[in-house]
């Protein structure tokens, strides 16, 4: 999480000012046993974004995919683009770590560099890249593109080839990708789907520490900021 400040095992929250919103991700989960069975499992979690461009991002605990249960909440994480500041609340422990990002991050989630290239690739014959053009997800326009990745039977572990694909739907509007699908069939599958969504400014209270927890540090010396903007401890 430290390396990627605003992802959490979910949607990576790009921290851009004035595209303030608040939703939920959806992750479905199906896990290849080895035995050949598969095991799924799901879980939910609230993101958000203010006007400023700090993040608010979830991680909730997975549960089979048959529970009725609300996923409990494991930390949050919050970022302030301004200072550079993360900040992971343990619920449990009620302490809140601290450290300073040396470089912002990107503008654009991660996965999505692959996107701008174009297929056919003469240098990676095994890869296609296909431009799915323009849908709706949550009354917003989005992208899509899928990366194909084609493992040679001598390299993917197995007696025969193996096909693995990435496919991304992004959000101009957001600076998200509202649905994110990735299948591996030695390994299982992973959807994420961004639901619930509400254009405009979220709670402020999402991006507050509570009074109740304590801080902790764990910026390295010679990235301490003069003014990192944290409470007094």
């Amino acid at each position: 999480m430290s390396s990627a400040p605003a992802f959490s095992g979910g949607v990576f929250v790009t921290p851009v000012p004035n595209a303030p919103f608040s939703a939920e991700v959806d992750q479905a989960m199906t896990q290849v046993l080895s035995d050949g069975s598969t095991f799924q499992r799901k879980t939910s979690a609230l993101i958000a974004r203010d006007g400023q461009g700090r993040i608010h991002n979830e991680r909730r605990e997975v549960l089979p995919a048959s529970s009725t249960q609300e996923p409990v909440i494991l930390s949050v994480h919050i970022y302030e683009p301004e200072t550079r500041l993360n900040t992971f609340l343990n619920p449990h422990t009620h302490i809140a770590r601290q450290n300073i990002m040396p470089h912002p991050p990107s503008t654009e989630p991660p996965k999505n560099g692959w996107a701008h290239l174009k297929s056919p690739i003469s240098s990676m014959p095994n890869l296609e890249v296909q431009d799915l053009g323009t849908n709706m997800i949550g009354g917003l326009e989005v992208h899509g593109y899928k990366r194909t990745v084609t493992i040679p039977a001598k390299a993917s572990g197995t007696d025969r080839p193996v096909v693995v694909y990435d496919e991304i739907w992004y959000s101009e509007d957001l600076h998200i990708n509202l649905l994110t699908r990735q299948d591996d069939p030695r390994m299982g599958s992973l959807t994420l789907t961004v639901t619930n969504i509400n254009v405009g400014e979220p709670d402020a209270e999402l991006f507050a520490i509570p009074t109740d927890y304590k801080l902790v540090d764990m910026t390295p010396p010679e990235l301490e900021a003069p003014d990192p903007g944290r409470r007094d401890r």
